[in-house]
């Protein structure tokens, strides 16, 4: 739609696992070292994890793409499933025929289908992905298979893929024996800032054209706060914010565009999971750090003219908590600064709960008329 205007080859925020566009973080990296270091000695179990759109099928794929030739290979993706189906995809995509035959039969001929490729040097691996879909006792099932071996070798290597859940499930009681044949693990974080920035440039001249868009440094920082660094979410901001500047014809991606195409696809769809407003709604009122700084001015002046007015006791500590609420609100979305507004933060709330202690203290005593109570409160404001 709008390669040409932006003279591109292809689209460069698709959601396809294109293994051509893999973009090597420092995790990534990682992960793709531990796998081919897994894979090469031949360790029994592989564990690989990761957040909803890290990267996991895209390194998957970009594995496979490089097997090695004596590398026979089955891909498990439905993984709700009972353990009969298990065997039986497991079986069928190493070639078996599964029709009409039960669980025995079924893991009798992998066994004899294992022995022959180990008879022949060949290397038959599993992959397991959505593997955090897997019940214990499925799990338990996939653990029983690595006993199937030779008194030197392993016959078959599995890599279980999964979000980060299934980390929980293996440190269960009841999988430990599993969580022990594990001789490989990795997982796939988030991309930095530096990163973000750096994974977009790089989507756009796989695409064809590094410099189709203009990308400030303030606008990469809001693409990165909003998606937290997670691949897919970058893509889908990405592709949105394409086509808005093509609906534009303009090649510059502003700040303002950002926001005004999270706050649309917020609308549309919930793509930050169970809690969507959370990071966006703090982040789209002030995600910039000018105006995150300017919130925080704001704040303090508020408080500042509060202490100067004085005023009734609950009326005065209403708005405290107002203060208070706000300052929290700002700092909700800034994990990214808040090295850097922290002090700011922390002196605001405990201003405030020193305020509070003190009008608190003052209400309490009741010792003093309503005039002298406001004299009173600034007094103790003022020391």
């Amino acid at each position: 739609m709008y390669e040409e205007f932006f003279n591109l080859s292809i689209k460069p925020f698709e959601l396809v696992p294109n293994p051509e566009f893999l973009f090597l973080s420092k995790s990534h990296k990682k992960a793709i070292t531990y796998l081919d270091y897994g894979i090469r000695e031949r360790v029994g179990f592989i564990l690989l994890t990761g957040e909803i759109g890290s990267g996991k099928t895209t390194i998957l794929r970009n594995l496979i793409k490089g097997i090695r030739d004596k590398v026979v290979l089955s891909k498990v993706f439905n993984t709700r499933v009972s353990s009969e189906q298990l065997i039986a995809m497991i079986n069928e995509d190493f070639g078996l025929e599964v029709a009409g035959k039960e669980r025995i039969a079924l893991l009798r001929e992998l066994n004899e289908y294992l022995v022959e490729q180990y008879a022949r040097g060949n290397q038959p691996i599993l992959i397991i992905d959505e593997a955090q879909n897997l019940s214990p006792e499925l799990l338990e099932e996939v653990r029983l298979l690595s006993n199937l071996e030779t008194d030197r070798s392993k016959l078959l290597q599995i890599i279980l893929v999964g979000q980060p859940e299934l980390r929980k499930m293996l440190n269960s009681p009841e999988l430990r024996q599993l969580r022990q044949r594990i001789g490989v693990s990795c997982h796939i974080k988030p991309l930095s800032l530096t990163e973000t920035g750096d994974y977009i440039l790089h989507r756009l001249e796989k695409a064809g054209n590094r410099d189709a868009v203009s990308l400030p440094a303030e606008t990469v920082e809001v693409i990165y706060q909003f998606s937290r660094g997670i691949p897919r979410l970058i893509n889908i901001i990405c592709d949105f914010l394409m086509i808005s500047a093509f609906a534009e014809q303009s090649q510059d991606i502003s700040v303002e565009l950002v926001r005004e195409v999270v706050g649309e696809l917020e609308e549309d769809a919930n793509y930050w999971g169970d809690e969507p407003a959370t990071v966006p709604a703090a982040i789209s009122a002030g995600a910039n750090g000018i105006e995150i700084d300017s919130r925080l001015e704001r704040v303090e002046e508020a408080l500042v003219s509060l202490a100067r007015q004085g005023g009734g006791s609950s009326d005065f500590i209403d708005k405290l908590t107002s203060i208070e609420r706000n300052v929290c609100e700002i700092a909700g979305g800034l994990e990214a600064r808040l090295t850097v507004v922290d002090s700011s933060v922390s002196s605001i709330l405990r201003e405030v709960k020193s305020l509070k202690e003190k009008t608190a203290l003052l209400e309490k005593r009741n010792e003093i008329e309503p005039d002298k109570k406001r004299k009173g409160m600034l007094g103790w404001i003022a020391s």
